[in-house]
């Protein structure tokens, strides 16, 4: 019951106060006197300087009730400031607003949910308000406090938990909005708020469903969800404070978001983080993009010294902001997005390294396995990272990235490399080799340059060519890769997967263009250097199938995209060397390697002569001297020379191939009839193929070419049996 006093001390009252006392009734269930209500509302507007006094009244009032559990009267004191504040709008609503927001704190301050949800639903239509002038002195530190420990409540009834974390979420909301149309807003991006809003918001969205957002942004959840779903409304409000966000104060915003994750340990596994930075992403400014992946970068290398699995989380969630980045806005950071990736690799690469190293010195325990499982796990990460955004960017920022990655690849016997490998010995060295090579392989995956030079630069080209000489198939194998990705501007490449004679090459629709000035030049200048790293390639003995059919690749994207007349000479030039080669045998390479490399030699020429469309050259390739084909004798009399069988399992190997017959191989006198007589110049091909002696011959540690030109010249009368001269490899002149 509310205080009564006798009618005489009643007129001795302020007007005011006993306007305020009559909109309280006898009982506090009939609710608020709409009658006394009006009056008290007419009296505000028409004399706002008492709007101070009126509510300290109801302050007052309001405060005793609380105290005294009084919840009727309190409902019916709130309501009635809530109409005061939206009928009166003048400059004293100020000091109102000071006696509004005391109760309101009241209110959030009781121990009592209902009143709790009360104060809220006051302040969040306080924060709907908008003021007239800006309130300079006013700050809402209380207010974030408070709310932000609201969302972490852990009521023992769940429909009251619900309720409160519902009604301090609407609270955060409510003082983002105020101070977002506040003169001083910049308050609340101050961090000791942020710390405080971010991670409570985080806390509730936890709970909500997966949305994958890698396609586009999530829709927006339904008014009823909001309403509901402590998760969906979080979520909404994180959107909404990150829209809000500014040059100067994301920042702030999101460093929360990493401690919120470190502390719960949400980066493994990662798909509440992946979540998280898919609305951070989307909910930003496109122009601000860069600064979060800024941030990732840095955490990243804050958690350097983490587990695989929680380096491999940042890793992806990085993925994911490029993926989303790249769509509009990147920024300065390409440089640094990929510096620091690989220097993350190297750091993989050494901790992989170092556990081998202890296992192998018997310290390992059963979880080292695991833990190079775990390594490889980041790095293939890094490497999806890097190919993503190597492959969404423009074709000058792509040509620089591939040069600073090209930079990092260590050579044996060469410090042009700009990465320190000096802790991780062999195994280490190759193993980052081999994952910057996978990685420019995904930079350069879909790069489409309209010159030849434009793509393989002579400062790239040759760091490019280098790990070609290394002994070490898979190396070779990515440097191949890397170039076709590079050579093949016509989609090619997947029409000639799989070395293989091929009956029709019409049938496969190549598509090719004349070969502009630019590539004639080119293979001018370079094209020596390209046939010594194909020749030198198919003699190593650790080759396997892939690399005859990488290699046999190379040979056929280099004629259709790069082959003139005199480059046509100079493959079959190749060709012929390497098929001798082959059977001089000067590396004492095993018969597997000697057969494939005439399978390789057979699957070209094939090749080579339905594309330059020379008649009589293909009858000599597919149709020996009007009797015999020479695919047919093959096929009938040393399967093992043709790709198909060669690489087949269960292959049967000859035990030589001195004593084979001379229709089996491909012979330099008659090619050169061949296209002479179409219009040829093939004066070049009478002369054998020799490779150039470079500085680079120190790194391949195999015998000096030098040595094997003389050794291939000496020992080339005795190669191939013949009565005569026309059925010799070369021709007499040698």
């Amino acid at each position: 019951m509310p205080t009564r006093v006798c009618c005489c001390c009643s007129a001795l009252r302020p007007r005011y106060k006993r306007l305020v006392d009559n909109i309280f009734p006898e009982d506090p269930k009939d609710g608020l006197v709409k009658a006394d209500m009006e009056k008290l509302t007419f009296y505000a507007v028409s004399a706002p300087e008492k709007l101070d006094r009126i509510g300290s009244y109801l302050a007052e009032r309001l405060s005793r009730d609380v105290v005294r559990h009084r919840s009727g009267y309190v409902l019916i004191a709130m309501e009635a400031l809530d109409q005061l504040l939206m009928a009166c709008h003048s400059q004293s609503i100020k000091p109102f607003v000071e006696s509004f927001l005391h109760m309101v704190a009241k209110l959030l301050e009781s121990g009592e949910p209902k009143l709790q949800v009360l104060g809220t639903n006051s302040f969040v239509k306080f924060a709907n308000i908008e003021e007239d002038t800006p309130s300079y002195h006013r700050r809402y530190d209380f207010f974030v406090s408070r709310f932000s420990a609201m969302c972490h409540s852990c009521h023992s009834d769940p429909e009251i938990r619900t309720e409160i974390r519902i009604a301090g979420i609407r609270g955060i909301q409510g003082v983002v909005r105020k101070t977002v149309n506040d003169e001083l807003r910049a308050t609340i991006w101050e961090p000791q708020h942020m710390d405080k809003i971010v991670p409570s918001l985080l806390f509730n969205m936890q709970k909500i469903e997966e949305v994958d957002s890698r396609i586009g942004p999530p829709s927006p959840p339904s008014a009823a969800d909001k309403e509901e779903n402590p998760a969906v409304l979080a979520e909404s409000c994180f959107r909404e404070l990150l829209g809000r966000a500014t040059f100067g104060n994301m920042n702030n915003a999101v460093r929360p978001v990493f401690a919120h994750l470190d502390h719960h340990k949400l980066w493994d596994p990662n798909e509440f983080a992946v979540h998280c930075f898919k609305v951070i992403m989307y909910s930003i400014q496109a122009q601000y993009s860069h600064h979060v992946i800024q941030e990732i970068l840095g955490h990243l290398d804050a958690r350097k010294k983490d587990s695989p699995r929680v380096r491999a989380g940042i890793i992806q969630v990085l993925l994911e902001a490029v993926a989303i980045a790249a769509k509009g806005s990147i920024g300065p950071t390409v440089l640094e997005v990929f510096n620091t990736l690989l220097k993350h690799l190297r750091f993989s690469v050494e901790f992989e390294a170092n556990d081998v190293q202890r296992g192998s010195a018997g310290s390992a325990n059963l979880s080292t396995g695991s833990k190079d499982n775990d390594e490889k796990i980041v790095q293939n990460a890094i490497i999806q990272t890097i190919g993503f955004f190597g492959s969404n960017l423009p074709d000058y920022q792509r040509s620089e990235i591939m040069m600073f990655i090209m930079g990092k690849v260590p050579v044996f016997g060469t410090s042009t490399h700009t990465l320190d490998v000096s802790q991780l010995g062999d195994l280490g060295t190759r193993r980052i080799q081999i994952m910057l090579l996978r990685s420019l392989l995904m930079v350069t995956s879909g790069y489409k340059a309209k010159t030849i030079v434009t793509a393989l630069p002579g400062s790239f080209l040759d760091p490019l060519l280098s790990p070609s000489l290394m002994e070490d198939y898979e190396l070779r194998q990515l440097v191949l890769e890397v170039m076709h990705n590079l050579m093949d501007r016509h989609d090619n490449r997947a029409k000639l997967r799989g070395i293989r004679i091929i009956p029709d090459v019409a049938d496969l629709k190549i598509k090719r263009e004349k070969i502009c000035r630019q590539d004639a030049s080119f293979m001018k200048k370079n094209g020596q250097q390209l046939y010594r790293h194909i020749y030198l390639g198919c003699k190593e003995e650790d080759n396997v199938q892939k690399n005859y059919e990488l290699l046999y690749t190379s040979l056929a994207l280099m004629t259709i995209e790069l082959a003139n007349e005199e480059v046509v000479i100079d493959l079959i030039r190749l060709a012929i060397a390497l098929q001798d080669s082959a059977i001089i045998n000067e590396d004492s390479l095993p018969m597997f390697h000697r057969c494939g490399i005439m399978a390789l030699v057979a699957a070209y020429l094939n090749f080579v002569s339905q594309m330059i469309a020379v008649p009589a050259f293909c009858q000599h390739v597919t149709k020996f001297l009007d009797i015999f084909q020479v695919i047919e004798i093959r096929t009938m009399e040393a399967p093992y020379f043709l790709p198909e069988h060669i690489f087949r399992d269960k292959c049967m190997l000859p035990k030589s191939l001195e004593k084979h017959d001379k229709n089996l191989y491909f012979l330099t006198n008659k090619i050169a009839e061949s296209l002479g007589g179409s219009g040829y110049s093939v004066e070049r091909l009478s002369a054998p193929y020799v490779p150039q002696v470079t500085d680079e011959d120190r790194l391949s540690r195999r015998k000096s070419i030098v040595d094997t030109v003389s050794i291939q010249v000496d020992i080339l009368s005795n190669s191939i049996p013949s009565d005569d001269m026309s059925t010799r490899v070369y021709p007499p002149e040698l």
